[in-house]
């Protein structure tokens, strides 16, 4: 049996020893000093020799875990540069009118969250007085992603600072009336002062994170100079178990953005109880942080503590913090100064000592009140030392105790997060806690008022003077005017309208043609911002990589293995392309960050980031609401589209439903183009309306979904005529009828109508051969670009007919007169195409691919969904025959003659 005081094997065993008697006296003076003092004396020694090594520039790996102590020390503290009992009175009218506000709105139902904000007041009111630069400034000053929850303590401060009104916070959540507020930061719902939305949960991290790594990609490439520029991310320590805020801590520290600080509210709750009930959040965090190569700073304790420390000769109250979990530190909250000696101190005959040297009040004052979050001077401290770090982002990890200041009913109480409001009695408690100058009178009929000290009083002066020295007001959102885009050169566009003769060229190959010429615009090809999960290679843009560069912070710094070849990996400080790896929920923050630069650093770029159509909608669904919420621009690009398209790769891989999962974002306008040149008409007007001249009432804040297939395919000329690009962009053209195909139908022949979108259209005019051909039947085939499109357009035409307006739906229109049953026909399944159905005058029908995907080639794949060419035949067929224009036995003859 293996001794478990033996020493172990470790990695230094294969290193030399160039002195092995000297090894073993530095261990053995370890063996004494422990032996001696103890073995938290040895401890400590060999940390500050740790510390000393780091100091020197000796390298060694560092320690992931600190005390659970401040890490910069009462002694190091810089005095905060301005009127700290003037920031208190600030701070507490925006407690007092972040609860009143919440508990006003209760009446409604509405809800609303008061303790995250009272935990976290002065993490937020030291930073706007002291750090957040604002947009009026050079530059674009900061960037503040805004805990969700805290939202009504914002808008309190907002309130003090003359932009919002009572009458706006007595509808907080109540927006249908016009003059509401939104729940939580929303930029399409409050754009003037939202520029970054925070929930879900999780997203605001992620986001954070690739808005700096952005910031300093505009940088490098000349477009603007942002340097200057910090993001600023407020979070909840409970937040941190969602995956996507730590999943790109790695970049940012491999990056070096210390342009960047996480700032986590360590409240050591969660919605439903402790975050971490038998461990310690903040090492756990610490750890993390520190493993991933960030800085990381500790504001756990506030002054109160500091003569307990003094106190603390043997080391025993920082081992006892250090072992105490979470969950009993929140019970310490709500225990009497008994408790607290017994339960804490009791358990070290040290401890015991020291406490008898503490008095009750001494001891609630630190236990109760007295965290590192709620402090000006140890926010303060922290903040600066985040600044001041140079070479890795920081994260600080503040202590504080939710519901702070809200009485003994709120204050670390697992179901505080779901309390709503205040009595009038907890109102009254407050106030007096606070010292506000409100007095009972105010309370009419049991409504609690609103505080504020007056326009033109010291604490709104100092506030709005603070704010003026830091370039304006903040959060706040600007759109500066930017003049639209010029339009890049026709001749990108009219490329494809001639067709590709008998090459086959696949969409997806059309779109990264498209691209590569747009790029070379001299007016706007410098403005593209292509974004790739890894998959460069996969869609064909391998070409792109010595032209545009890939960007890297670091350049190359070694000799691409493909140096030689055409098409070499070329990476470089200002390259144009960003190649995230493999992680799609990177490239969709990455996405958000360059489609919002006209907003955020009043800088207009055109993002496209194309990916596995599978892994965009299904995985990453959630980052697309965010997007749309951040009203971003650009071309989002599903390749390798169609439940039965890609060969081969199945289940996990056939997508049969993202346009389904695309619809249901109004701010997503979603095109399944079939042809080369239906690609460059629906680009060339996203382009237009997103960047250039919108039209009158389009909405210039949305992105576009296009799905495109890895099937190369001939690419017909485009069709000559009028309405042929109002139909593309519209989502319905009539690519040709029977007789414009060549198909000569006998005269008087049943006719019908076929729709097919996307890589279906193909087998759909397959099939248009097979009905004239071999069963008499006069087909009119069309290319149906958007669904969607068609869909909304009938849903407005339906409210205008509800206010009075005559409006006829555009399917309607264009459909109008159309002889015969309509049978549509997608690579998705049947609700894609049947999104239109009730606005088709005509009989209708569909085919799709539901269920599951499965691995075969395309034409077996489409044979089992009966979407191939025959199978089309055959439902045409049923389609007429139940209208007696065909036999009922010509179905059957079709199923036998196919072998369906």
């Amino acid at each position: 049996m293996t001794d478990p005081n033996a020493i172990q094997p470790s990695e230094l065993d294969q290193l030399p020893d160039r002195d092995p008697e000297e090894t073993a006296e530095w261990q053995a003076s370890l063996d004494a000093v422990a032996k001696a003092a103890g073995p938290h004396r040895a401890a400590y020694l060999m940390r500050r020799t740790l510390e000393r090594a780091e100091g020197t520039g000796i390298a060694l790996p560092k320690l992931l875990e600190t005390d659970y102590v401040n890490t910069i020390p009462t002694a190091a503290e810089p005095a905060v540069p301005g009127d700290e009992a003037m920031e208190r009175r600030i701070t507490a009218w925006n407690r007092w009118n972040a609860a009143a506000m919440v508990t006003r709105g209760s009446k409604y139902g509405v809800g609303g969250h008061i303790a995250t904000f009272a935990s976290a007041a002065w993490l937020y009111e030291t930073g706007f007085n002291h750090f957040f630069r604002g947009k009026e400034a050079d530059g674009s000053g900061d960037q503040l992603y805004i805990q969700g929850h805290a939202s009504p303590g914002i808008y309190a401060r907002a309130f003090l600072d003359g932009r919002l009104n009572e009458s706006h916070l007595d509808n907080f959540r109540r927006e249908s009336g016009g003059n509401g507020l939104p729940s939580y930061p929303h930029p399409r719902r409050l754009p003037w002062l939202w520029e970054f939305p925070t929930v879900s949960m999780g997203l605001g991290p992620l986001s954070a994170i690739y808005q700096a790594r952005f910031n300093r990609y505009l940088t490098a490439r000349g477009i603007k100079d942002v340097s200057d520029s910090h993001v600023w991310a407020f979070l909840g320590d409970g937040e941190m178990d969602e995956p996507e805020s730590t999943a790109a801590l790695a970049l940012a520290s491999r990056e070096g953005l210390d342009n960047l600080t996480f700032v986590i509210n360590c409240n050591l709750q969660r919605l439903d109880g402790p975050v971490r009930a038998n461990f310690k959040i903040v090492q756990e965090l610490e750890a993390q942080f520190r493993g991933a190569g960030w800085n990381v700073v500790k504001s756990l304790w506030g002054s109160a503590w500091d003569e307990l420390f003094q106190l603390d000769t043997t080391g025993a109250l920082v081992r006892r913090l250090r072992e105490v979990p979470d969950a009993q530190v929140q019970t310490y909250q709500t225990r009497d100064a008994a408790y607290i000696r017994e339960d804490f101190f009791g358990k070290d005959p040290a401890l015991v000592e020291m406490a008898k040297l503490l008095s009750d009040d001494k001891i609630l004052e630190c236990f109760h009140l007295s965290r590192g979050g709620h402090e000006a001077r140890k926010v303060y401290a922290a903040y600066r030392a985040a600044v001041e770090f140079k070479g890795a982002p920081t994260v600080i990890l503040a202590q504080t105790v939710k519901g702070y200041t809200l009485g003994e009913g709120f204050a670390s109480k697992n179901a505080n997060h779901q309390m709503k409001k205040l009595s009038v009695d907890e109102f009254k408690a407050m106030r007096d806690l606070l010292e506000l100058p409100i007095s009972d009178s105010h309370f009419v009929d049991g409504v609690v008022p609103y505080g504020h000290p007056g326009a033109d009083s010291p604490e709104v002066r100092y506030l709005q003077e603070r704010r003026a020295a830091l370039g304006g007001p903040a959060p706040a959102r600007r759109v500066h005017p930017v003049a639209p885009l010029p339009a890049p050169a026709e001749k990108a566009f009219t490329a494809f309208d001639k067709g590709s003769g008998s090459q086959n060229v696949a969409t997806t190959m059309a779109f990264v043609r498209l691209v590569k010429d747009l790029v070379r615009d001299k007016e706007t090809g410098r403005r593209w911002v292509p974004i790739v999960p890894d998959e460069a290679r996969t869609f064909g843009m391998e070409s792109l990589f010595p032209s545009l560069g890939i960007y890297s912070p670091k350049g190359q710094t070694y000799e691409p293995v493909d140096r030689d070849q055409l098409m070499y990996y070329k990476e470089a400080k200002n390259g144009q392309i960003l190649n995230e790896g493999i992680t799609e929920a990177g490239s969709m923050a990455d996405f958000i960050a360059a489609s919002t630069a006209y907003a955020t650093h009043g800088e207009a770029m055109i993002p496209f980031y194309i990916f596995y159509s599978m892994f965009g909608w299904q995985r990453t669904a959630d980052q697309m609401w965010q997007l749309g919420d951040q009203l971003g621009r650009g071309f989002l690009v599903g390749a390798t589209a169609g439940r039965t398209t890609l060969t081969g790769e199945g289940l996990q891989h056939a997508d049969g439903h993202s346009p389904v999962i695309a619809a249901t974002n109004p701010a997503a306008l979603t095109y399944d183009p079939a042809f080369a040149y239906e690609v460059a008409t629906i680009v060339k007007d996203g382009l237009r309306r997103m960047y250039g001249e919108a039209a009158p009432g389009e909405d210039q804040n949305v992105f576009y979904y296009l799905t495109v297939y890895n099937e190369p395919l001939p690419q017909p000329a485009k069709p000559q005529g009028l309405g042929v690009d109002e139909g593309i962009v519209k989502g319905l053209y009539r690519f040709n009828t029977a007789e414009s195909a060549g198909l000569s139908p006998v005269a008087n022949a049943p006719r019908i109508q076929l729709l097919g979108s996307g890589t279906a259209i193909h087998w759909t005019l397959q099939a248009q051969k097979l009905l004239a051909e071999e069963w008499g039947v006069a087909a009119d085939v069309w290319s149906a670009t958007s669904w969607t499109e068609l869909r909304r357009d009938a849903l407005e035409a339906d409210e205008a007919l509800l206010r009075g307006e005559e409006r006829v739906p555009y399917v309607r229109q264009a459909l109008h007169g159309a002889e015969g049953p309509v049978l549509a026909v997608s690579d998705y399944m049947r609700q894609v195409p049947d999104q239109i159905a009730q606005w088709v005058e005509q009989d209708w029908s569909s085919l799709g691919a539901d269920g599951f995907g499965l691995s075969d080639t395309r034409e077996g794949a489409r044979r089992h969904f009966g979407v191939d060419a025959e199978s089309i035949v055959v439902a045409a067929l049923a389609q007429l025959a139940r209208r007696g224009e065909v036999k009922a036995t010509a179905v059957k003859e079709a199923r036998e003659k196919y072998g369906l």
